[in-house]
């Protein structure tokens, strides 16, 4: 199969092999720096196999995609350090946004006292450094889970997915969440974070549902560039103040 990488370049390979792997290929500084992966102009996860002639951009924190990667990864770090400190807490969504993520939970407010003593809990899961890993489970056995977890709102997720749809899981360790993906494969690859505020949330964002606690946060790929976005957003807050 022949690879068109971005600069035009092409690569051939006798067997199917994974985008993380192509990437390691190329070079093993860009498979240290990758995030998620473009295949014929489709964002995916690095575990993709490919196996057919295709054009594909390894896409690192500097691009777009790949910084919603490492926020999308750090959503879910946040939602492990939760469940270890707050074990009663049930867990709804948890998406990257343009300036970072949230994650929204089934929780009596966070004091910033509590998103303080988050942020260190993350900074343990993410020094053990643990591989993140895919997986995918039937229908049955996904809510089966979910129920078992008293997941609520996990298993109304699965349930109102079209029949047919792949469901799959992302694990780091011991903890495992629903999730389409794309992340990283290591919680390593989480380098400057910042848990901003916590506020108020109905679920699925409709009034008649239950109100939910989220929590925002951010994440770049270096702490200079968290630094420069956080001293951003005091200055703009002084100028709201005047």
């Amino acid at each position: 199969m022949k690879i068109t990488l971005k600069d035009g370049s092409i690569k051939e390979y006798a067997e199917a092999m994974s985008a993380y792997d192509i990437a390691r290929d190329i070079s093993e500084g860009l498979a240290r720096a990758a995030c998620a992966v473009e295949i014929n102009g489709e964002v995916k996860d690095l575990r993709t196999v490919v196996d057919s002639d295709c054009e594909m951009n390894i896409l690192t924190a500097k691009d777009s995609e790949g910084l919603r990667t490492v926020r999308h990864t750090c959503s879910h770090v946040l939602a492990e350090a939760v469940k270890r400190l707050f074990p009663n807490v049930k867990l709804a969504i948890g998406p990257s946004i343009d300036e970072g993520f949230y994650y929204d939970f089934e929780s009596e407010p966070f004091s910033r006292e509590d998103l303080d003593n988050l942020e260190k809990e993350m900074k343990k899961i993410i020094k053990k450094g643990a591989k993140i890993e895919r997986f995918t489970k039937s229908r049955e056995d996904a809510i089966a889970y979910f129920k078992e977890k008293n997941e609520p709102y996990k298993v109304e997720l699965i349930e109102d997915l079209p029949e047919g749809e792949e469901i799959s899981f992302y694990s780091q360790g011991d903890w495992t969440d629903l999730c389409a993906g794309p992340h990283l494969m290591s919680v390593k690859g989480v380098k400057a974070f910042k848990l901003l505020s916590s506020s108020s949330a109905y679920w699925r964002g409709s009034e008649k549902n239950a109100m939910l606690t989220r929590i925002y946060g951010t994440a770049y790929a270096t702490k200079d560039e968290l630094k420069e976005h956080l001293e951003q957003m005091e200055e703009a807050k002084k100028r709201d103040h005047k």
